[in-house]
């Protein structure tokens, strides 16, 4: 994807090539009281619809799980969260329009449960979430004029990881990480791949639990309009052949390397589907290779995702800015609810 006009006449490739700097640019400013607030606490809860839920919550859980970090991190969705006792948990509540009916259901009965530690995440100023959270922060993407969200979802990411990397007493590495997410959008992907996945009636993405896979999941609902699914972990390999087709496509994202001769013996070869990987070194599949870059390697490959899907989309002919039926915000409050 590059800045060519078959591109840049999109409000979503536009939004997406603004990701690099947005994650170099970005700091975690008035978050003290924040941090402390979690620390002291040892939970902490983050909620959110869509996009503003599956890689920033997933995403920080997995990483706080690798790192030992010694905070109860979890995530639901909103309507769901309302049936959980959440009086022990530090709340934050993402919402790009501060708008989500969900979110602000759920603020509410919170509030009128007594909870006084509800942060808010949003990329508009004056709404209703903010005049509601005891704490909120603005994210510095603006607003998005796509339907599908991107540019907001890797600065919720990196917010929550900065933050708790902040209780850590450390910082990230943001400068290397934009340089990654920059290179991943703008590698050239091979034609023959784009040409598999735009011809495959289906599209699974079969990856770790932490936000990647399950996002460009929905990225592929509203960019390509084709059907997909999130296989998650090794569930590609536990029963889900019996129901897949030749023709369809997989793809892998930073695949276990001990599993890849059974992908190819069941999926590829048994099935027929087309399998494609997303990765830091060659597989034996086709691979669109990215940079390492650690801990924020989910950022990176998630960027090269966004980079298959627009490739993918515009070889469907779509117009990438205007789904027929999705909405910008899924579910708006208003003061009736």
């Amino acid at each position: 994807m590059r800045n060519e006009e078959k591109y840049t006449k999109f409000a979503l490739a536009r939004e997406m090539m603004e990701t690099p700097e947005i994650l170099r640019s970005f700091k975690l400013d008035g978050a003290e009281k924040a941090a402390a607030q979690i620390e002291q606490a040892g939970k902490l809860f983050l909620t959110g619809e869509g996009s503003s839920r599956l890689f920033p919550a997933k995403n920080i859980m997995a990483q706080a799980m690798r790192d030992g970090v010694d905070i109860e991190i979890s995530t639901e969705g909103a309507m769901q969260a309302m049936e959980y006792d959440l009086s022990s948990f530090v709340v934050a509540a993402a919402s790009n329009s501060g708008r989500t009916r969900e979110i602000i259901l759920l603020v509410k009965a919170l509030l009128e449960a007594g909870h006084d530690k509800i942060l808010g995440l949003t990329a508009n100023k004056d709404t209703k979430l903010e005049s509601l959270a005891n704490q909120t922060f603005m994210l510095s993407c603006g607003t998005e004029d796509a339907v599908a969200a991107t540019k907001s979802v890797a600065e919720q990411a990196i917010f929550y990881q900065a933050l708790i990397a902040k209780i850590q007493g450390r910082s990230l590495d943001v400068a290397s990480l934009a340089d990654a997410c920059e290179d991943a959008l703008t590698q050239t992907i091979d034609e023959s791949v784009v040409k598999d996945i735009a011809k495959a009636p289906r599209i699974y993405f079969a990856g770790r639990n932490d936000g990647v896979a399950e996002e460009l999941t929905l990225k592929t609902n509203e960019i390509t309009r084709k059907s997909s699914d999130f296989l998650e972990g090794t569930y590609l390999l536990h029963g889900v052949e019996e129901v897949m087709n030749a023709g369809e496509a997989v793809i892998l994202i930073d695949p276990y390397r001990s599993e890849l001769e059974l992908i190819k013996k069941f999926i590829s070869d048994g099935v027929g589907a087309k399998v494609i990987a997303i990765a830091t070194e060659e597989t034996i599949f086709p691979t669109i290779k990215v940079k390492d870059v650690g801990e924020l390697a989910t950022y990176v490959f998630l960027a090269a995702g966004w980079n298959v899907l627009v490739e993918v989309g515009i070889a469907l002919g779509i117009d990438l800015d205007k789904p027929e039926r999705a909405r910008k915000i899924g579910n708006v409050f208003a003061e009736k609810d």
